[in-house]
């Protein structure tokens, strides 16, 4: 690159669009080279893709040709070249976090795979961010049930998900602290409200048990719908296991959670 271009341009520039750190901005490609891409940022003067940026996305870059456009974050106001060092990889992450704001404002539902699972949950991606998927936002049919919440069998459980494709909501955001919660709950969140009005005290209901814990069973009936009886409203007598169906009697509906008693 001729200095004096870039000297006479920056100096220009400066007073009119000056450069600030951590902008968003679009390019127009100059050339490149084996270890650099320089873009030609119109008001904002001629910046730089180099060193490790240029390195980790060198297929990306590789294939631009002069005169085409990408957009860039500005990450150096001004390098030891005199140019303004830019990023690809932060430009995309950064719009990928605004676009999932969006998202998140228009409740859109994602269909996402499995990535991997840990004692606390799943890691799903969208628009390529982590995503973590709490237990506590798993549907009633994903959660692992599992005696004394042995922190080994539940992330056995939950391996079992890896692979599957759920759909999801996304919770909470955090773009400052790379945070992106998901919730497959929150996808059937407002028929899962409509059927629970429906129900009322007294009513005898049919599920399938799901789980099996030191204070109670857990049941899944009504569509998906799941309600817990705990260990003093079952028969001393009463053999269970996962999987069994029977019908239990509804003794409170509070804070969207079913209590159900097997003494009918």
């Amino acid at each position: 690159m001729n200095n004096s271009l870039v000297d006479k341009k920056k100096t220009q520039m400066d007073f009119i669009a000056p450069a600030k750190e951590g902008e968003i901005v679009e390019g127009t490609v100059i050339k490149a080279t084996t270890n650099s891409l320089y873009l030609d940022l119109g008001a904002k003067g001629i910046g730089t893709i180099s060193g490790k940026e240029f390195f980790e996305n060198k297929n990306q870059l590789k294939n631009l040709q002069p005169g085409q456009k990408i957009t860039v974050k500005i990450i150096c106001v001004e390098t030891e070249e005199g140019y303004r060092g830019l990023s690809l990889m932060n430009a995309m992450q950064d719009l990928a976090w605004k676009e999932l704001a969006k998202e998140q404002e228009k409740q859109t539902v994602f269909d996402v795979t499995v990535h991997s699972a840990n004692k606390g949950g799943l890691i799903c991606f969208l628009n390529g961010i982590q995503g973590f998927l709490p237990t506590s936002q798993l549907l009633p049919e994903h959660f692992p049930r599992v005696e004394g919440a042995d922190p080994a069998k539940i992330a056995s459980e939950l391996q079992k998900m890896v692979g599957s494709t759920i759909k999801v909501r996304i919770f909470d955001l955090n773009p400052g602290q790379n945070k992106l919660i998901l919730s497959e709950k929150a996808v059937q969140k407002e028929e899962h409200e409509k059927k629970l009005i429906s129900l009322r005290p007294g009513a005898i209901v049919e599920g399938k048990i799901s789980g099996i814990t030191h204070f109670g069973v857990f049941i899944i009936f009504e569509d998906g719908l799941e309600g817990l009886i705990l260990s003093a409203e079952i028969p001393t007598d009463k053999q269970l296991q996962v999987g069994q169906t029977v019908k239990a009697r509804i003794t409170e509906i509070t804070n969207n959670k079913v209590y159900l008693s097997l003494k009918i």
